[in-house]
């Protein structure tokens, strides 16, 4: 079966149990799935009763499609993302954000767990992502383009929107809660980096490292989608952390930051139009 068949299949199945438009799609990263509990008037879908949906469960991702309303918008939430180092495929890989482009959706905000290379990053500070280097030595657009959804050939001028930062940005001095702005490198994982790579990836321009998101930002462009890019550096990275890295660390400092995530999150989607 073509890709476009699969996506229409299971869009087709989310319009039965929804009925109407998503304002928004939100991706929570790993230790923020409690985010999901603002929406009013849940409906709580797994991702296995999904057709052709990506299955592969990992620590920290419960793997569910959350529908709801917040401030009288439609809000999609997906607790658990695909990554490229469980095996996917590279269609794989850009099924859910073609789906929910499907559903017409235009708003996107992606949010993640990463290291920090920043020094003057500390675990629990929150950065707002304004461009990305990709070094996954992937990319979920190869293959066959879907021309019912995007060009073939995606510009990224502007693949975190800006207005969006800027207004996140000031709901945030509002709030009195200090946020960063940076460069995310994205890294192709399981493995935690080097001390080697983590330095090179620095003279890059790096700020925070992850092994997630910019694969789905760039099928989010792709489908013309507005973004926004959220990071929770919940460690420091390799070289720069004193100590041996590990996932439970992560889930830890994420689930303690999700307090202040949530309160921007919040004004932000109340804010935007």
């Amino acid at each position: 079966m073509k890709q476009i068949s699969k996506i229409n299949k299971a869009a087709t199945f989310i319009q039965k149990k929804l009925e109407k438009d998503i304002d928004f799609l939100i991706i929570l990263g790993s230790g923020l799935g409690d985010f999901a509990n603002h929406l009013s008037n849940p409906l709580i879908i797994s991702y296995q009763d999904i057709p052709y949906f990506p299955l592969k469960q990992i620590q920290g991702h419960s793997g569910e499609l959350v529908l709801g309303t917040l401030y009288n918008k439609t809000v999609a939430i997906m607790k658990g993302r695909p990554h490229y180092y469980q095996g996917y495929s590279d269609e794989e890989m850009r099924f859910p954000i073609h789906l929910f482009a499907r559903l017409g959706v235009k708003k996107v905000i992606i949010t993640n767990a990463c290291g920090g290379m920043n020094p003057d990053f500390i675990p629990g500070d929150i950065m707002l992502i304004e461009d990305h280097i990709n070094m996954m030595g992937r990319n979920p657009l190869t293959g066959d383009n879907q021309d019912e959804i995007g060009l073939r050939f995606v510009d990224m001028t502007e693949p975190y929107k800006q207005d969006w930062i800027q207004l996140f940005s000031e709901i945030a001095s509002h709030e009195k809660i200090q946020i960063k702005k940076g460069i995310y490198v994205s890294y192709f994982g399981p493995n935690y980096e080097t001390k080697s790579e983590i330095k090179a990836y620095r003279q890059l321009g790096g700020d925070a490292v992850g092994m997630s998101t910019v694969p789905e930002v760039i099928v989010a462009n792709h489908a013309g989608m507005n973004v926004l890019g959220i990071s929770c550096i919940t460690n420091m990275s390799t070289g720069i952390s004193k100590t041996s890295l590990s996932h439970e660390e992560v889930l830890v400092v994420s689930k303690q930051a999700l307090s202040k995530i949530s309160i921007l999150l919040l004004k932000f989607i109340e804010s935007v139009n």
